[in-house]
């Protein structure tokens, strides 16, 4: 005997079933971000966060620039194969490693400083606490330590066994970047053009070397002050190999506090790399940035926001990877 048309005669234990697959489903199918939490750690290792900001607040008032330094490790992080601490890891036999990367090697930094808050945390909780997290954790408290945003941080990232060396070049910004790369990478990470204007703005604080502006300064172009860039040839000089590493503020205004001067900068043209004033140079971002210049509470908030989001990126969870015992080396 068939079934009546508009009638049902599952049992029901096989409709609940059917509901609870169905559930679990869905479930498996969420966003892995959904499972991070800010109190991971609550029972685990109390005093995590107060161990990490006390360790970065010393760490950036021996260097201001370390705080610039620190957002952008947790940075180069996440665009690589997520946010799974596999910048951190050294060369070995079975690891190439990140920091070689063009866009990394004699670039990224304040690897010790992260060593030195894994070491702490290992002395609180050994074995529980992710050098991922860590990283997370540390940009938050390097921005508050000059005076930035403030967030909180979800927890439960595990670290990675593998090295992305092979996709840090495609998956990592340059200095020479139009927007015509930038909207579309950030796009790739589940990042909006919004987004990707406020996290640039972490150029309020930092320094860069000759080498990534030296064309830029030199090249009498439009869109770039003439006074500011006779400024910065005075420690860059003009031929390649002369002065390369010569260090330059990103914001010349208050290079050591995070505010929104590296946006009141761009609409002068004085932003020193190129792909810092592509953001200001006619083009869809141009009202961003005019926001962001008139309104330090906006461009702090969605700094912030921004921030979240990225160390969202495809995050190690449950029993993926595993908890480094050295953050440069695996288990």
């Amino acid at each position: 005997m068939g079934l009546e048309a508009g009638s049902s005669r599952w049992p029901s234990c096989v409709s609940h079933a059917f509901l609870l697959v169905a559930g679990l489903l869905i479930l498996s199918n969420m966003p892995c971000e959904a499972q991070l939490s800010s109190s991971f750690y609550d029972n685990t290792c109390p005093n995590v966060l107060s161990t990490i900001r006390t360790a970065i607040r010393t760490a950036v008032s021996r260097e201001r620039r370390m705080a610039a330094s620190l957002i952008r490790l947790h940075f180069h992080d996440c665009f690589v194969q997520g946010c799974d601490a596999s910048i951190l890891l050294d060369d070995s036999p079975t690891i190439q490693s990140e920091k070689n990367a063009p866009n990394n090697n004699n670039s990224v930094r304040g690897f010790e400083v992260i060593d030195n808050v894994k070491s702490q945390v290992e002395n609180v909780c050994p074995g529980v606490v992710s050098c991922a997290d860590i990283l997370a954790v540390a940009a938050r408290d390097a921005s508050v330590a000059v005076g930035g945003p403030t967030w909180t941080v979800k927890l439960g990232r595990r670290d990675s066994t593998t090295s992305g060396l092979s996709q840090a070049a495609a998956n990592l910004p340059t200095f020479r970047d139009g927007l015509d790369r930038l909207i579309p990478l950030f796009s790739s990470k589940g990042l909006s053009t919004r987004d990707m204007v406020a996290l640039s703005g972490s150029h309020t604080i930092g320094q860069a070397r000759c080498v990534t502006f030296r064309d830029r300064i030199y090249d009498n172009g439009t869109n770039i002050d003439t006074g500011f860039a006779s400024t910065r040839r005075r420690r860059c000089p003009v031929n390649n190999g002369n002065g390369d590493d010569n260090l330059a503020p990103l914001d010349l205004v208050t290079p050591n506090s995070f505010d929104n001067n590296y946006f009141k900068n761009l609409i002068q043209r004085k932003g020193l790399l190129q792909s810092d004033q592509v953001l200001f140079n006619g083009g869809s971002t141009d009202s961003i940035v005019t926001e962001y210049s008139k309104s330090p509470s906006t461009f702090s908030s969605e700094f912030a926001s921004a921030m979240v989001k990225m160390g969202d990126i495809e995050p190690l969870i449950g029993s993926a990877g595993e908890i480094r015992k050295i953050c440069n080396v695996i288990n």
